[in-house]
C-alpha cells in the first residue's frame, strides 16, 4: 500500500466515525500502532458481513501495523445490545469456547497470527476472573449512567426492556480496550457503526485511568443497493465456513449482486489497486458482468483460497454457459455444485417446481417461482419449464442420477435422488 493507509481505507468505503481524523491519518501514514477488533462467539462462523472488519485488518497489517483479533467469549457471556431489539439467548461457557475457537481458525486464514505482527486473545482470560465489587470499585465509577442511557445501543432497547446484564456490557468491552492497551499498547479499536458508543467508553476510560491518549475508527454497516443486509440471501447468512455455504454459492452470491453494488464490493472485498477498480466499474453492459466475475473470484480466493475459487469460476462456466464458454461436464464439474438430496419417493409422486425451486433457495417463495416460470425463466436440464401444472420427477434424472435446476441465467442447483 503506496501513499496514506488513512485515505486508501477511507476511499475504499472502512470509515463511518473517526474519533480524532487527523491524529488517526498521523497514527496509520507515520506509525507502527497495535490496533484491535472484538468478535463475539456467538455462532460457529462468522458471514459475509463480518468482512468488512476482516478486511479493514488485512489492510493496515499490510501496511505494516500490528494487528490484535479479540474472541469475545467473556462478552458473549453478557451479550452486546447494540443494534438488537431482543435480549441475545444466553448460552452455557463450553459452547461459547468451542465457537470461539471455531471463529478464532476462521481469522487465521486472513490474518495468519504469527505472535508478532497479528495477536489472537480471548477476552474471557482476563473478564471471567474479575472480582465483582472491585471491578466496580475500579472501573464502574468511571462511567456515568446518564451518559450510558443517551447512547443509541441503549436508548433503542429501553423501550422493549433492558436487562441489567448487557447494561453491563459497555464496561466490559471499554475495559477490554484498557487492558490491550496496557499490555500492548493498543491505541486504536476499530468495530461497526453500531460500537461507536462502546468504543468511545474505552477511549475515555484509558484517558481517565492511565492518562493515556487512544482512539476510535468505526466502519459503515453495509446494506445492498436493494436495501437488504450484507451477507444475506433467501436462504440465510453467507456464511465464511464452507460446510455452511459452499464456495460455489459464496461465489455466486458476488456474481449476482447488483450493479451498483460493483464498485462498492470491489473496494472493500478484494485486495485488487484502486485503479483497477476504477478501471472495472466504470465498465458498461457484458463489460460489468466481467467485472462481478472478476470481485467473486477475489473475494472467494480471500476467503476459501485460490483452488476453491477456480473451481467455483469453472463451474459457473459450465453451468451458466458464461461467455458461451465450452467447459466439458465431468462428474469432477458436478461435483462442484450446491446439490440437495431428495426421497426417491417425493420424485416418483412428482414435485411441482414451484416447490422444489423455493425449497433449495433458487427463488425467494412459490409465488416467485411460479412469475418466473409463466416469464420463462426457471429451467430442469436447460429444457425451460413452459406451466406450472409440470411436475418434476424421476424421468429428469440424468444418466449420473441428477437433475439441473436454474433460475435465470445465475442461479444454479442439482438435484439428486436419495433411497
Amino acid at each position: 500500500m503506496s501513499g496514506s493507509v488513512y485515505d486508501e481505507i477511507k476511499e475504499r468505503g472502512f470509515v463511518a466515525q473517526v474519533s480524532d481524523e487527523a491524529a488517526v491519518r498521523r497514527m496509520l501514514d507515520t506509525e507502527r500502532i497495535t490496533f484491535y477488533v472484538g468478535y463475539d462467539s456467538t455462532a460457529t462462523s462468522l458471514h459475509a458481513g463480518s468482512l468488512v472488519p476482516i478486511m479493514a485488518m488485512v489492510h493496515l497489517r499490510r501496511a505494516g501495523h500490528r494487528a490484535i483479533a479479540v474472541v469475545g467469549s467473556g462478552t458473549t457471556m453478557v451479550g452486546d445490545p447494540s443494534g438488537k431489539t431482543e435480549m441475545r439467548q444466553m448460552l452455557d461457557e463450553a459452547t461459547i469456547r468451542a465457537q470461539g475457537q471455531a471463529i478464532l481458525i476462521q481469522l487465521s486464514r486472513y490474518l495468519h497470527f504469527d505472535g508478532t505482527s497479528a495477536i489472537a486473545v480471548d477476552n474471557a482470560d482476563w473478564l471471567l476472573p474479575l472480582h465483582y465489587v472491585a471491578f466496580l470499585r475500579d472501573i464502574g465509577r468511571h462511567f456515568s449512567v446518564n451518559r450510558m442511557l443517551a447512547a443509541e445501543a441503549y436508548r433503542l432497547r429501553l423501550e422493549k426492556g433492558l436487562s441489567f446484564i448487557e447494561f453491563n456490557y459497555q464496561l466490559l468491552q471499554a475495559y477490554d480496550y484498557l487492558t490491550l492497551f496496557r499490555k500492548y499498547h493498543c491505541t486504536l479499536q476499530m468495530g461497526g457503526d453500531d460500537q461507536w458508543g462502546n468504543i468511545l467508553a474505552g477511549v475515555d476510560l484509558i484517558r481517565r485511568v492511565e492518562g493515556g491518549e487512544s482512539q476510535a475508527l468505526t466502519f459503515p454497516l453495509l446494506t445492498t443497493a436493494t436495501g437488504a443486509k450484507m451477507g444475506k440471501t433467501a436462504q440465510g447468512a453467507v456464511w465464511l465456513d464452507a460446510a455452511q455455504f459452499s464456495p460455489y454459492d459464496f461465489y455466486q452470491y458476488w456474481v449476482n449482486c447488483d450493479d451498483r453494488d460493483v464498485g462498492r464490493f470491489l473496494r472493500i472485498f478484494t485486495l485488487l489497486p484502486l485503479d483497477e477498480i476504477r478501471r472495472l466499474e466504470a465498465l458498461k453492459d457484458r463489460g460489468l458482468n466481467e467485472a462481478k466475475r472478476i470481485l467473486a473470484f477475489e473475494a472467494t480466493k480471500i476467503t476459501h483460497g485460490e483452488l476453491e475459487a477456480e473451481k467455483a469460476r469453472t463451474a459457473a462456466n459450465v453451468f451458466l454457459k458464461v461467455d458461451n464458454a465450452k467447459v466439458p461436464m465431468t462428474s469432477e464439474t458436478l461435483d462442484l455444485l450446491p446439490t440437495t438430496a431428495v426421497p426417491r419417493s417425493r420424485l416418483e409422486a412428482g414435485i411441482a417446481p414451484a416447490g422444489l425451486f423455493t425449497e433449495v433457495g433458487l427463488t425467494p417463495s412459490r409465488k416467485e417461482a411460479k412469475r418466473m416460470i409463466e416469464q420463462g425463466g426457471l429451467y430442469v436440464n436447460d429444457e425451460r419449464i413452459d406451466s406450472i401444472e409440470r411436475l418434476l420427477t424421476l424421468r429428469d434424472l440424468g444418466p449420473d442420477g441428477g437433475m439441473i435446476l436454474k433460475a435465470g441465467k445465475k442461479k444454479v442447483h442439482r438435484i439428486v435422488a436419495a433411497g
